[in-house]
């Protein structure tokens, strides 16, 4: 997250719907006052069908067996990690952790080795900065994909973002970068390369993992890369259509990459989260489009990009809608003639009415999942509309069951926002999990289908509402006029306004266990939820309001902490438009009230704060839950957790009672069963300033690799000359790379006996 301006932070979500059910949850009293598992290593499922993010649990002993696991080596048998300030990679006793992959590392023969003292160019061929979301391709000794291979594949990393306090990206400039504008082209053109995707070849060669910065596989996708193709219900669509693009078929680049999946064909999907602070606005600009009630204001103040969600620089004052809206690097600011840097200013300037002479609708073509080949650079990525547009994180596929559609589950990570599932109109065939075509193999499920949003009901069940412009509730809806659907897609946080659905606290990552089907979503935390919200007061799957008091005197209110929602699908399965839901865990700070906030009993092995990341082994079936977090982080850096979750409905109903202005207000949640010690420990907390993030894995569940992100990110600018200020300076200080400055990175951990990760 930027220190200058947390797009985690956008608060764009002001519609008057209710939350979670809201009106059946606040009851009046007479008097008128508001009152009122898992024992054993298991397989991986899905054999070769390559689905991520997704695995099982077993106890039988046969399944493990068929896994090439050890049937008798029991899950989270290592000793819990205690919490840890220290700027190093903590795990357990008996494993290895080693870095293979950072910041700047060449992915080219005769790119130079990476100096790390901010002289360093060429950054569209290393690897990129802020590692986020990561799978795992398999690679067999004839070059082809395999499902088995455990020794050499393809990583598919995300680079979601840069560490910056004032626009400059500092830690990649000499000195410290420019902060007034007009910012200089030479450090603009790094800041933009450092964004997007990178696939990097890696093997083991006597157990040791390493890169392979020559492989011929290795290859990166950038903000600024050409010919991402526009694919599904928006593609040609008038709000597509740019100076780049004149027909609206695509655009340039991939932006804020932050969660991914894997598709049951093998491809790797990556979602666009919060890029709208990357582009810029004139003032006048909401003028020179016809004023607040025209549409594309309407829009762009719904996903973030309106003047007035920024202040005056140097005063607590919320900048007017005549004002310009500053963009987060002001990439657009460079004097040139070139139209890389002017496409970062959105504003309305050309003299055409469909947009074809100048950047309008340049927004309009970022915010989406997208899918790319990791085996094949020569195909081009494809940006999948028909799933929707909001800040994306990761994509979760529902099993795949032969006869019945796809379903892919997905959140919007900002305060207030909403989890969505897309349904494919093709159903799925087993051939398809070994095509000869991986991507248009995509183009056939993730083109055409149907998007829902999730309403929750305070009673624990929920349903699907289908984002249409057939429902009257859209084509009707007072505040926006949808044209057809690809404007209820590409806008589809208002579509879901339009039908009620429940604001979150901050949906982020999803993962599903393939043993059961159920799905995970962790909510991170949400500072605005409030007992006497007018707009998001507590409800059934986000229930609590409590002030979290760090370093013994700053107060956090709302849900600092954050918790991880399930829900069951009910019979239809992946096409099914209802559903039972609870909380799995909610997290807390052990010492915390029992009653009030530590709901699932935790204690100070599996204590934790704003879950985050969140991904099932295929090999073991554990659930692992990374952190982003800022409220813990006086006790303890953010740390990576090791779960064998029970199911839906194994907790109980849960009752809690707020003072409210107007009386007493009682929220009825579900709590899953309290995580045991034996089924929720802490196995690893990560080195100063940095967030856990990323997580995939070797089919036999022996190597699991994990990105660090941002350590040393509350560095100030200002001491970009003197190391010794550097909140963190990991990964060098753990013998990986020259210079002092912290650089993302991707870890490998092995077990020191061979066996496998979590046992």
């Amino acid at each position: 997250m930027s220190k200058s301006n947390d797009f985690n932070d956008e608060n764009s979500n002001t519609s008057a719907n209710p939350t979670f059910d809201s009106v059946l949850q606040a009851r009046l009293s007479r008097r008128g006052l508001m009152r009122g598992g898992v024992g054993t290593v298991g397989v991986s499922l899905l054999g070769g069908m390559g689905l991520a993010a997704c695995g099982g649990g077993s106890d039988d002993d046969e399944v493990a067996a068929a896994s090439g696991a050890k049937a008798d080596a029991k899950l989270l048998g290592f000793t819990a990690v205690s919490k840890s300030l220290a700027d190093t990679v903590v795990i357990p006793t008996g494993y290895t952790a080693s870095v293979i992959y950072a910041l700047g590392d060449p992915l080219k023969a005769g790119v130079a080795a990476y100096k790390n003292d901010g002289t360093d160019t060429d950054y569209e061929n290393r690897a990129g900065d802020h590692h986020d979301g990561m799978e795992w391709f398999g690679l067999g000794s004839d070059n082809k994909p395999s499902a088995t291979s455990t020794t050499r594949g393809l990583l598919a990393v995300n680079h979601e973002a840069t560490t910056d306090e004032t626009r400059s990206s500092f830690f990649l400039h000499a000195d410290g970068g420019t902060t007034t504008l007009p910012r200089p082209a030479a450090e603009v053109d790094k800041e933009t390369a450092i964004h997007g995707i990178s696939v990097v070849e890696v093997k083991a060669t006597n157990g040791k993992w390493a890169t392979v910065p020559d492989s011929a596989f290795n290859f990166r996708l950038t903000s600024l890369s050409e010919d991402i193709q526009i694919r599904g219900e928006a593609r040609g669509n008038a709000l597509m259509v740019t100076k780049y693009s004149n027909d609206g078929t695509k655009t340039r680049g991939t932006l804020n990459n932050c969660g991914t999946g894997k598709t049951p064909w093998g491809t790797f999907l990556t979602g666009e989260e919060n890029w709208a602070g990357y582009f810029a606005r004139n003032a006048g600009d909401v003028a020179a489009r016809g004023g607040d009630t025209d549409k594309s204001n309407i829009s762009l103040r719904r996903y973030g990009n309106d003047p007035r969600a920024q202040r005056i620089p140097g005063t607590t004052t919320s900048k007017s809608s005549s004002d310009a809206f500053d963009s987060r690097h002001g990439w657009e600011s460079v004097v040139s003639g070139d139209d890389k840097y002017a496409r970062w200013n959105i504003s309305k300037i050309g003299v055409s009415t469909d947009g074809s002479d100048d950047y309008r609708n340049e927004l309009n073509t970022f915010g989406y999942i997208v899918e790319l080949d990791a085996y094949d650079k020569t195909k081009a990525a494809r940006k999948r509309t028909t799933l929707g547009r909001f800040a994306h994180e990761s994509a979760a596929f529902g099993k795949p069951v032969v006869g019945q559609p796809l379903a892919v589950y997905m959140g919007d990570d900002s305060r207030g926002e909403y989890i969505y599932k897309f349904v494919s109109a093709k159903t799925w065939v087993a051939a398809d999990a070994n095509p000869t075509d991986r991507i248009t193999t995509g183009d056939a499920y993730l083109d055409v289908g149907k998007l829902y949003v999730a309403k929750f009901g305070s009673d624990g069940k929920g349903t699907w509402i289908e984002l249409s412009i057939t429902n009257p509730l859209i084509a009707n809806y007072a505040d926006y006029h949808f044209a057809d659907q690809a404007d209820v897609l590409v806008n589809a946080r208002l579509a879901a306004d339009a039908v009620g659905a429940t604001k979150m606290d901050r949906p982020e990552w999803c993962s599903t266990n393939i043993a059961n089907g159920e799905v995970y979503f962790t909510l991170t935390n949400n500072s605005n939820r409030a007992i006497n919200s007018a707009t998001m007061p507590p409800d059934s799957a986000n229930p609590r309001v409590y002030t979290d008091i760090k370093n013994g005197s700053s107060t956090q209110n709302g849900n600092p902490n954050g918790h991880v929602l399930r829900l069951k699908e009910d019979a239809a399965g992946n096409a099914a438009v209802s559903f039972t839901w609870d909380v799995y865990v909610f997290g807390a700070e052990s010492s915390a009230a029992p009653g009030t906030v530590n709901l699932s009993n935790l204690t100070g092995d599996q204590d934790l704060s704003s879950p985050d990341g969140l991904v099932f082994s295929p090999a073991t079936g554990i659930m692992w839950i990374q952190t982003d977090d800022g409220a813990f982080t006086d006790v303890t850096n953010c740390m990576m957790l090791a779960a064998l979750p029970g199911t839906v409905g194994d907790g109980a109903k849960k009752t809690l009672t707020y003072a409210a202005t107007a009386g007493t207000l009682t929220v009825d949640t579900y709590v899953g069963k309290a995580p045991g010690e034996d089924n929720l420990k802490r196995f690893l907390v990560g080195p100063k300033g940095s967030e856990i993030t990323g997580l995939c894995e070797t089919p036999d569940g022996k190597a699991i690799f994990v990105n660090i992100q941002h350590p040393g990110e509350s560095t100030a600018q200002a001491d970009i000359a003197t190391p010794a200020k550097y909140q963190s300076q990991w990964p060098s200080n753990a013998g990986y790379g020259a210079g002092q400055r912290p650089r993302s990175a991707t870890i490998v951990i092995t077990k020191n006996d061979g066996g496998v990760i979590g046992s």
